[in-house]
């Protein structure tokens, strides 16, 4: 859908909005973020909760809340899906805007097994292999499919141990001779190794395949791993080109960048971006239309050399740069996804207070 007209100037954060919180639901911690406006308006939120210690692979499950007025309240948590002692990680959610069809992706975690501890095996079936799923809503988010492996049309059969989508969410490509193409970023292991790629879908997300890895994603010299890239989200450029941003793993502690021609298949070689502070955490990339400029690039991540100070950065050229930076929360933010409001206004889902919530908070660009 074409997002709200913005027009941009000092970012004023409403008062922030507990979405998920520790103990909700049972649950040790909730974390990992999602956050789609449908093209009903309505807002839906979506998050790992987290047993045992909450660390990233504790019999994780998805769960939901949504919002029909902007983000104001919220309804109850609902447990999307469950897999016995496994652990459920990373939703990525995306929206087909002529069908409105609505596609959660997330992936599977065989129990006990953990994405650094060695073990995982490559492939897209067995007791040691991670998996790939997707659910689908076609009544606005109501009501839920069941899970369905699509491992095989997104994970590369060889050599990948661990993939994880987004996390944040998917976009829908509105432009171009592959306008109406449906893309979920996507990173690899083995762990320390990553490997970062998107899955698109020209069918409105009932058919996946690969794009080509990211050029320099990972650079090795005299043995060691000088750069590489981890955690990544997309945006659309004005003339239908992708931009990826991806987190920082190693190298520049800043985010890096990537740009697709052809729709996700095959990307540029990463560079740096200087501007855009990156003490190795998720961050979120939003394009909105303003009244005075086209294409206006949102980004939202910490500007810190810890996971705080939540700060929203603007670039009105493509991403080519990023001047114009704001102030959203002084203290703790984590990761973060930005969605369009009604109104001109921009929603910003984040992890704060030491990962025992996650808040939202509209932010205000007169």
């Amino acid at each position: 859908m074409v997002p709200a007209l913005l027009v941009l100037s000092t970012v004023q954060p409403t008062a922030t909005t507990t979405v998920f919180a520790s103990g909700d639901g049972g649950f040790a911690q909730i974390r990992i973020p999602s956050l789609l406006q449908t093209k009903q308006g309505t807002l839906l939120a979506f998050a790992e909760g987290r047993g045992g210690t909450g660390s990233d692979q504790e019999k994780n499950k998805i769960v939901f809340r949504s919002s029909g007025d902007d983000g104001k309240t919220w309804s109850k948590l609902v447990v999307l899906a469950g897999m016995d002692d496994a652990a459920l990680n990373n939703p990525c959610a995306v929206q087909d805007s002529t069908s409105g069809r609505l596609v959660l992706m997330f992936q599977r975690y065989p129990a006990g097994l953990k994405e650094a501890d060695g073990k995982l095996k490559p492939g897209t079936s067995g007791p040691d292999v991670v998996t790939s799923w997707l659910m689908t809503s076609g009544d606005n988010g109501k009501t839920w499919s069941k899970p369905r492996d699509i491992t095989a049309q997104v994970k590369r059969p060889t050599l990948a141990t661990t993939i994880a989508s987004g996390p944040g969410v998917g976009i829908q490509l509105t432009k171009g001779r592959h306008k109406g193409r449906m893309i979920i970023p996507f990173n690899e292991g083995p762990f320390y190794k990553w490997q970062v790629y998107v899955a698109y879908s020209d069918d409105g997300g009932r058919r996946w395949q690969n794009g080509s890895n990211v050029p320099g994603a990972m650079v090795t010299a005299a043995g060691k791993t000088t750069s590489q890239v981890n955690e990544v989200q997309c945006v659309e450029l004005d003339d239908g080109s992708v931009l990826m941003l991806a987190r920082h793993w190693a190298g520049a502690a800043c985010r890096k960048a990537s740009v697709s021609n052809d729709g996700g298949e095959t990307w540029s070689p990463v560079r740096d971006v200087p501007e855009l502070t990156d003490p190795s955490c998720m961050g979120s990339v939003l394009r909105v239309e303003a009244a005075q400029d086209q294409g206006v690039l949102l980004y939202s991540g910490p500007d810190a050399t810890d996971r705080s100070r939540g700060t929203l950065w603007t670039s009105r050229d493509g991403g080519k740069t990023w001047p114009e930076k704001r102030l959203i929360e002084p203290k703790g933010f984590a990761y973060s996804v930005l969605a369009p409001l009604s109104g001109g206004h921009v929603g910003c889902l984040y992890e704060t207070d030491d990962y025992k919530r996650i808040v939202f908070t509209a932010l205000t660009v007169p």
